[in-house]
Order: C-alpha cells, then sequence, then structure tokens
C-alpha cells in the first residue's frame, strides 16, 4: 500500500482542495481527474435528495442533491484534489453551485487539515421544470450504490435508501443501454444486493433487473 499523502503540506501550500461527495462522487470509478486523496465522511447539518434534473439532454432524469437540515446526517465521501484540479469538477458538476463547508460539520475517521478549503455542490434551484414526470437513471443509481457499498458498506447502502428523500420517483432501467456518462459494471454480488436493499424500501416500477421502465 502507498503511504497516505501529506494533506498538511499540501494544504500549507496552496495546493490542495477538498470537496464531499454524496452521489455520485462517492463511487471513485467515476473520478476523472487524479484525486490525491479520499475518506469516508458523514455532513452535518445536510439531507440528500432527489431532485428533478430535465436539463440532461433526452431524458427528464432525477438526480441527487443535497438540502440543508439541521438536525440530519449526510454519508459521503471527502475527496482530496489539487486546486488545478478543481474547474475540472465544476464542469462535470454543471448545474451545481459549489457552496463552502465549515470542516467542524464533518465526521470523518482521519483528521482534516484546518487550512484546506472544504466544498460541497447543490443542485441548482432554478432549473425550469420538465413537462414530463421526472425518473431515477438505474445505471446512475448503480453507480452512487457501488460507490456507498465499497466505503460506507452495507449499512450506508441502507442509510442511503432510508435517508435519501424522494424514492418515490419511478426508477428507469437503462441497464441494457446505459444514459449514465459514467456507468459502472456490477458484479453479481452487488446487483443481488441492490435489488434487495430497493425492493425492502418499495422503489416504484423497479422489478428487477430486466424491467424496461417504470
Amino acid at each position: 500500500m502507498h503511504a497516505p499523502p501529506d494533506l498538511s503540506e499540501l494544504a500549507r501550500a496552496g495546493k490542495l482542495v477538498a470537496y464531499f461527495g454524496y452521489g455520485s462522487l462517492v463511487n471513485r470509478a467515476t473520478h476523472r481527474t487524479e484525486i490525491v486523496h479520499a475518506m469516508p465522511a458523514r455532513l452535518r447539518g445536510w439531507r440528500r435528495i432527489w431532485r428533478p434534473r430535465p436539463d440532461m439532454p433526452g431524458f427528464p432524469a432525477a438526480l441527487l442533491s443535497i438540502r440543508r437540515n439541521s438536525g440530519a446526517v449526510c454519508d459521503g465521501l471527502l475527496v482530496f484534489d489539487r486546486v488545478e484540479n478543481l474547474a475540472a469538477v465544476d464542469e462535470r458538476e454543471a448545474r451545481y453551485r459549489r457552496l463552502p463547508v465549515a470542516i467542524e460539520t464533518l465526521e470523518t475517521l482521519e483528521p482534516v487539515p484546518h487550512d484546506v478549503p472544504v466544498y460541497v455542490y447543490e443542485a441548482d434551484p432554478d432549473i425550469p421544470h420538465h413537462p414530463e414526470p421526472p425518473k431515477i437513471l438505474r445505471s446512475y443509481l448503480d453507480a452512487v450504490l457501488q460507490g456507498f457499498l465499497a466505503e460506507h458498506g452495507k449499512e450506508g447502502v441502507r442509510r442511503f435508501i432510508e435517508e435519501t428523500e424522494g424514492f418515490d420517483t419511478p426508477v428507469h432501467d437503462d441497464s441494457h443501454a446505459p444514459l449514465y456518462p459514467r456507468a459502472v459494471e456490477l458484479n453479481s454480488h452487488e446487483r443481488t444486493l441492490f435489488e434487495a436493499a430497493l425492493e425492502m424500501r418499495a422503489v416504484i416500477g423497479l422489478s428487477g433487473p430486466h424491467s424496461s421502465e417504470a
């Protein structure tokens, strides 16, 4: 194993930035920058929600966002990246606003340097409504769940489903032709686990890996 990087030294030099991922950013396989480090984390004062994203080309999708909630805690991944990569992350998170986060609101097992700026992305509230009702892309959901399983284990998957608002949104199964641009491959264990977890939550329209659409 590689030794962990000296985050404090990079932070003091102004070369480090951190951002809290609570959706697809939790899955390291979806990252498109060479991150410095990442650690499982929890963010206090925010709740994860499904929010319509009708600006996605050709499909009225629902993607994840967050909203302030003083009593809530949101599981995720704290990603440490180089400052010069932040513009690329902003581009990936188009139609999201990058907001500063106080380090004191984070729960981590590893120390976080106090001089590193930390951010979280919240969906732009001014996106216009789509004439069709939103649906959750299964390819996006699978990428998110795979990340939570890797970083927070089975309990993390359970908490993700139980604590995320809007899981009554129908699921569109695009597994055969993924619409999500950073789709991942699931192994049989992951697929079985995710199906069982989602069925317990009674997600509308999800009847198995071969269903075409909800």
